[in-house]
């Protein structure tokens, strides 16, 4: 396994990290597609084999049931080893203050995070989302106090305008709180419209890019028309992509044949040459997926194969945000 620095900090992080949204008890959440505790326990402990210390889960997934079983996954394992990052902003109860990143869902939902993972703190605590209800100083300097409280080492910000995450940026400079070191957004060959703006930005910044999505919801790894449990079921991802796109998976289809590769290891191997791309968030619904991700990082793409891969791509809509 390959480690690196996660952005501009000290943080070493593995150059796959494990996207756990796929980790949630039966009938918890509305995603039923996930898998029960047995069969996700399996997946962290084949990750972990593999020298995987990065962790990706949130508040959201399965309705807390993703923490539950990561937090109990990774007990017993060396906590200053091991980088958990999780999320907050998605609702969580029904009613006033279930949602959102004010004051008091930030600091509700922390210790709820912390409490479902069985930890002290987290090593990177995340926005789901953009808040346009919220005062950014009022969410900017939560945050701050969730890191001088000791609950979270670092903070990262996920899928918005870069004008948005500028805006946060700037307000946690101004007043000397925590700034954002990540952002999780939504990039793969597929869609890539983060190139325009919030890609240079996080450059610039030095802010590690932990992309979402990497295998575009798997539309990367199959052919265009088939379809899988999950994606029958996904109605976000259905609206992520279109039918324009299907060039491009033909695209990763002819170079994996002709590489002897996989076409989920052709599509992450084109991440993973980004220089801004610290880590693709791999989500996994078994262990031939992850064993099939990992071989990724021996793919060494050249440029005309990159070209090859790129040359079709066509301007999206903003998705993800």
């Amino acid at each position: 396994m390959e480690y690196v620095k996660l952005g501009s900090t000290g943080l070493e992080v593995s150059r796959i990290c494990l996207g756990c949204m796929s980790f949630g008890a039966p009938g918890r959440g509305n995603h039923a597609w996930t898998l029960d505790e047995s069969a996700s326990r399996s997946i962290i402990a084949l990750a972990l084999d593999a020298g995987i210390n990065f962790f990706d889960t949130a508040n959201v997934y399965s309705a807390g049931s993703s923490e539950e079983i990561v937090g109990r996954a990774l007990a017993g394992q060396r906590r200053d080893e091991i980088v958990v990052a999780t999320k907050v902003h998605g609702r969580m109860h029904a009613g006033p203050n279930g949602a959102g990143l004010s004051r008091k869902a930030i600091l509700d939902e922390i210790d709820n995070s912390l409490r479902r993972l069985g930890m002290d703190y987290v090593d990177l605590y995340q926005i789901h989302r953009f808040d346009p209800a919220v005062p950014v100083e009022e969410t900017m300097e939560a945050l701050h106090d969730v890191v001088k409280a000791g609950k979270a080492r670092y903070l990262g910000a996920s899928s918005m305008y870069a004008w948005q995450f500028a805006k946060m940026q700037s307000a946690a400079e101004r007043h000397g709180w925590t700034r954002f070191i990540s952002m999780q957004n939504h990039y793969n060959l597929l869609y890539r419209e983060e190139e325009r703006e919030m890609l240079p930005l996080c450059a610039d910044q030095g802010v590690g890019v932990i992309p979402w999505s990497p295998l575009a919801r798997g539309r990367l790894t199959r052919e265009w028309d088939a379809q899988t449990a999950r994606s029958a079921q996904d109605e976000f991802g259905a609206r992520l992509y279109r039918d324009e796109d299907r060039t491009i998976v033909e695209r990763v289809a002819d170079l994996a044949a002709s590489r002897s590769a996989s076409r989920a290891q052709i599509a992450l191997a084109w991440l993973l040459h980004k220089p801004v791309v610290t880590a693709p968030i791999v989500g996994v619904t078994g262990p031939e997926q992850l064993t099939d991700a990992l071989g990724a990082l021996d793919v060494a793409l050249d440029d005309a194969e990159i070209a090859v891969l790129e040359h079709a791509y066509e301007p999206h809509a903003i998705a993800g945000h």
